[in-house]
């Protein structure tokens, strides 16, 4: 039987802005429970969190780090998440691991970018929230008003569980809310004042303790435990704590309340589906049907690659063969391992609640389920950020792939892909500074460098009129000749456009014997061919022809779309007719119609929805009309921001982030979703087609 219950184990994930002290918490917490003895810190590069060589060089989180230690009685399994936003998806990552998310502000600096947005993904995962003031050993704190923007930004749900005694170099201890002591001098705020209004939140919880209450019955602190956490879960109670991880002051009371309050492991259930495609409860029961799911995947140097999970349900054992979502015929853990940040130790079985690790299973990855059933996926931000990459010594390309191949692995915010239309290896990640980072992890583990650009806009050509005409191919050089002539007619087929309605209109096509539309680049090819002027067996060449010339383009070099094209006549030579000429042909009569059918360019427009401070927004709208933006519209997102949405075209907002944390010292954040393609205006289409001519030049 596992070591440990669920009703005993507390799986908490730090998380927060950069810089609030979330691995110093977290090192420190290992070294005041006799987990780990050596000093540790992350300006020295001694951090036991930060173990990465990036991390180490940086001084901040770069992924997630699991810990554990005990203390009263309970089993904590704690993941240090990165600070900073652009590496969120170790945070999401961790949130579907955890139940409760312990949001660490530094009390100096207040509510800074990614506070709000860990805070809204921990609602969205479902999970307890709580808060940590640390560094309030830090001058220049206005404790009250900090107080006061935090129930702001996230509630009147937050409630102050302890009161710090002085601040800055004079924080020298917290006096309890729930239970204020006799002595209470040194306090900010007068604990007695906070006390009454803080239980009646509690029992408000529970309709039968209430009543009590009301009765004149105080509960007991079991039951106030137990409200807390039903509270912190439901969303009705937000704790707040104070304490200096540096000092360790506050930091007993801290430990203690998160053996109170925070979520045991049992407490919410999890829903998956399985095989008849019905949802089902995951209840924490050790001897239920195993169910666990990988929440972290991380490349090794030395050991490959390592999976870290949740157990929801059941037990997991070494040794043990189980079904995964991810492979057909399920799979085996050779050997479980208890997680210690860099430090893997064996261990024999994990029931519901534990946090463990395997190694070399390729079958499994990020978000995989193990068991008869299926958890639900992660939602990972799209990402944004792109740059166009290549190898610096040339022959690594194989190298190149199979390294970033592995990144991809360890982080679902990376994404690679060869575009087929700009030849190029796009490397794309959330911003900058994340794809700067993972390049680094590269040239050190992997050995190898990149060169990287901005990437080419994958715009797109069609036309904006019908036109028709002819290509007559004939080529006579001794023996077998070649001979085709092909007459079409092209017309606009827009986007949304009923590919059956369209062809089959007699007024359009009153010949019309059969069409065909390819979805993919909304191409529609109708055959109205009469009499037999070009022969049923050379339309498949004619077409190739077009796709060919679609492929490449014809004004820019870009894959064409949203075009119909009509072959109505033609004419073919007994001897020198042949699928070639005809192919050629079809290529021809294509780009001479197209270039009289007014062609135009297309360019991506994507949705950007940007969250600044209110006194930027003036900023941030002018300079998204400098960008060919359309305002959408604009609504409060709390706490004195305020989120503008504005439809943009891409090219505008290739390098946006660098721009946006200039114009508001980085206290905004955007996201961009692709909406659709729109005509490029007539200006910047000579731009782009002069570019694209200058370029084709130098090949």
């Amino acid at each position: 039987m596992a070591k440990y219950s669920a009703e005993n184990i507390r799986n908490i994930a730090f998380c927060g802005h950069g810089g609030s002290g979330k691995t110093t918490l977290a090192d420190t917490l290992l070294n005041v429970t006799g987990m780990v003895k050596r000093p540790a810190s992350v300006d020295d590069g001694t951090s036991i969190c930060d173990f990465d060589e990036e991390e180490k060089n940086h001084k901040y989180s770069v992924e997630s780090s699991v810990i554990h230690f005990d203390h009263a009685g309970k089993h904590f399994n704690v993941i240090d998440c990165p600070g900073y936003p652009d590496f969120i998806g170790s945070t999401i990552g961790a949130f579907g691991a955890v139940d409760t998310a312990a949001i660490v502000i530094n009390a100096a600096a207040g509510i800074e970018v990614n506070t709000r947005r860990v805070f809204a993904e921990a609602k969205t995962a479902g999970i307890g929230k709580i808060i940590i003031l640390n560094k309030m050993d830090a001058d220049n704190i206005e404790f009250e008003e900090l107080l006061e923007n935090i129930k702001d930004v996230f509630g009147q749900e937050v409630a102050l569980f302890n009161i710090p005694v002085g601040h800055g170099h004079d924080f020298k201890g917290v006096v309890s809310t729930i239970n204020p002591p006799a002595e209470t001098a040194g306090a900010l705020l007068d604990p007695a004042e906070i006390h009454e209004s803080l239980i009646e939140t509690i029992v408000t919880v529970d309709d039968a303790v209430m009543e009590r209450y009301l009765e004149g019955e105080m509960p007991t602190e079991a039951e106030l435990a137990a409200l807390i956490a039903k509270g912190t879960l439901e969303g009705s109670l937000i704790p707040v704590f104070c304490v200096s991880a540096k000092t360790k002051v506050g930091l007993p009371e801290l430990m203690d309340a998160l053996a109170s309050y925070a979520l045991p492991a049992n407490m919410i259930v999890r829903h998956a589906t399985n095989a008849a495609g019905e949802q089902i409860d995951v209840v924490a029961d050790p001897n239920a049907a195993p169910v666990a799911q990988v929440f972290k995947t991380r490349i090794d140097p030395f050991v490959q690659k390592i999976n870290y999970m949740r157990v929801f349900s059941g037990t997991l054992k070494s040794g043990m063969q189980i079904a995964a979502s991810s492979a057909r015929r399920g799979l085996k853990i050779a050997q479980l391992f208890e997680i210690q940040a860099s430090d893997l130790s064996p261990i024999d079985e994990a029931g519901p609640g534990y946090l463990v690790a395997v190694t070399k299973s390729e079958d499994l990855h990020t978000a995989v389920t193990l068991g008869d059933c299926t958890m639900p996926e992660f939602h990972y931000p799209t990402p944004m950020v792109g740059l166009a990459a290549s190898p610096k010594s040339r022959g690594d390309e194989a190298k190149v792939s199979g390294a970033l191949t592995k990144l991809a692995e360890e982080d679902s915010t990376f994404l690679v892909e060869r575009n087929d239309q700009t030849k190029q290896l796009v490397i794309t990640g959330v911003s900058e500074l994340h794809l700067s980072i993972l390049r680094e992890r590269l040239k050190r583990r992997d050995k190898v460098e990149l060169d990287t650009k901005e990437p080419k806009i994958p715009y797109r050509e069609t036309i904006l009129a019908k036109a028709e005409g002819m290509h007559r191919h004939k080529k006579q050089s001794g023996g077998a000749g070649q001979f085709g002539e092909v007459h079409i007619r092209m017309y606009p087929f827009p986007g949304g456009t009923d590919p059956k309605e369209f062809a089959e209109d007699k007024n359009r096509f009153p010949s019309m014997r059969e069409y065909k539309h390819s979805p993919d680049n909304n191409f529609l090819w109708v055959d109205s061919i009469v009499g037999g002027t070009i022969p049923n067996n050379f339309l498949p060449a004619i077409e190739k022809g077009f796709r060919e010339r679609m492929e490449k383009g014809v004004i820019a070099g870009y894959h064409i779309q949203d075009i119909c094209v009509e072959v109505h006549f033609g004419k073919h030579h007994p001897v020198d007719s042949n699928e070639q000429a005809f192919r050629t042909a079809g290529s021809m009569a294509f780009k001479k119609v197209f270039l009289e059918a007014k062609p135009a360019l297309l360019e991506p427009i994507v949705i950007l929805e940007v969250t600044v401070p209110t006194n930027h927004v003036g900023d941030v709208n002018s300079d998204l009309a400098g960008r060919r933006g359309r305002p959408l519209g604009m609504e409060s997102a709390g706490g004195g921001m305020q989120t503008i949405k504005a439809e943009v075209p891409l090219a505008e907002v290739m390098t946006y982030s660098r721009n946006l944390a200039s114009m508001t010292g980085g206290q905004g954040s955007y996201t961009i979703t692709f909406d659709r393609y729109d005509v490029v205006p007539g200006n910047v289409q000579q731009q782009i087609i002069a570019a694209a001519d200058m370029e084709e030049e130098e090949e």
